[in-house]
């Protein structure tokens, strides 16, 4: 990549969907089931022991396949979520069938028993292409305490290194909450041990059995974001449901390219100076990689779409506001021309602080927490303490943004 100098450009601070993201997502996500013997403290899906029979059956989740590939080519990436997708009987043969449509497909499980090295062999076998897990504290008793079984911890690192071994790419995904705060550079230091292709931080979002747990305050959040920006280079690190992350990776440019210190210029409190010093105690602070991967522009209902075990349509699974369902229009109508959709693509929508920010087209703030906690969609993110215009650098800030 060049300017147009030609002098070699630095790799973009944010990533753009190669797609229109009006045209098709980049991700569909679908929560087969949601049946799942645990009893996570955060469950958005609120999940139960037994299946409902209301789920999409095999011939209907075979269509859903069917719709996403009509997105076109590349089709999105199909990830089957839940609940635990290994309580679905049919979980090989849906997987066969998308591999034959063209469809590539990640699998989201639950830490259970079913993680065993022969059902992760037979995913991997019937096409999937990767496996994400959840890592929600550092040790077994803080991991089992958030997800409510005993022995979870155990299996799920056993998991990740089987499906290392096989050849699947495995994310790990770890729910920031009040009560692992702390350990969060511990768990980074697992991340980094083990090898994952991604980790993703993510921001607890008030739905579900979630409604109980702590929230962080703004100023917390923005610690955090910044030391997940500071371990990107330990390792491949992102967030989820916490879009001002790409703020904080523009403002971290501009300040190193300055030679300004990030601490004093951002306000950061002590909670990000407690992860900074414990990160360098572990020895995270020494880089392994060249660069950060730059944070990918997607968001609820731009570029992304969830659909639930009964074939209804959500921008985010942690937005639970439908647009449609699968069984009655098909899934690419719904995300090009549902009013939801549409109107989550525009920018000028979101109100408060958002609505004025000036990185609103490239963060947007989570609509998910927003609607959450004020019934609003388009309302400001709560957990973003930012004030639009207050970063001095601005000028600077124009050219990456027209650059990004």
């Amino acid at each position: 990549m060049y300017d147009p100098t030609g002098r070699p450009a630095k790799a973009r601070v944010v990533r753009l969907q190669h797609q229109d993201v009006s045209d098709r997502p980049f991700i569909v996500i679908w929560e087969s089931t949601r049946a799942c013997p645990l009893a996570c403290r955060h469950c958005r899906a609120e999940a139960v022991p037994d299946r409902d029979p209301r789920e999409l059956d095999t011939a209907a989740a075979e269509d859903l396949l069917a719709q996403v590939a009509s997105f076109g080519t590349p089709a999105p990436l199909f990830v089957i979520t839940g609940g635990d997708p290994f309580q679905r009987p049919d979980l090989l043969e849906l997987i066969a069938h998308a591999t034959r449509l063209g469809v590539r497909v990640a699998v989201s499980p639950s830490g259970t028993p079913t993680l065993t090295a022969d059902n992760l062999r037979a995913v991997h076998e019937a096409g999937a292409v990767g496996l994400s897990l959840s890592l929600d504290g550092a040790t077994a008793a803080s991991h089992d305490g958030f997800r409510g079984v005993p022995g979870v911890y155990r299996w799920t690192l056993d998991a990740w290194q089987t499906a290392r071994r096989l050849g699947l790419k495995v994310q790990i995904n770890t729910t920031v909450a009040r009560s692992n705060l702390h350990e969060l550079p511990d768990i980074v230091r697992l991340v980094h041990t083990y090898g994952a292709t991604l980790w993703s931080a993510f921001f607890l979002v008030p739905t579900g059995r979630a409604r109980d747990l702590a929230a962080l305050d703004p100023t917390e959040a923005e610690d955090v974001l910044n030391f997940v920006y500071d371990v990107g280079l330990t390792v491949p690190a992102k967030t989820t449901e916490a879009h001002h992350f790409r703020r904080v990776a523009l403002q971290r440019r501009i300040l190193a390219d300055r030679g300004e210190d990030h601490v004093t210029a951002l306000g950061l409190g002590p909670l990000y100076r407690e992860l900074r010093d414990r990160a360098a105690e572990l020895g995270l602070d020494a880089a392994t990689r060249r660069a950060r991967r730059p944070p990918l522009d997607v968001n609820a209902g731009r570029g992304f779409v969830f659909v639930s075990h009964t074939g209804t349509v959500h921008p985010s699974g942690f937005l639970p506001l439908g647009a449609g369902s699968v069984r009655e229009r098909p899934l690419p109508e719904i995300y090009r021309t549902s009013e939801l959709f549409t109107g989550l693509r525009d920018g000028d929508r979101l109100g408060g602080r958002c609505g004025q920010c000036e990185f609103r087209r490239v963060c947007g703030g989570s609509r998910s927490r927003a609607y959450g906690l004020t019934g609003d969609p388009y309302a400001e993110e709560p957990w973003c303490g930012y004030r639009p215009g207050s970063f001095p650098h601005q000028r600077e800030l124009a050219a990456l943004l027209e650059a990004k």
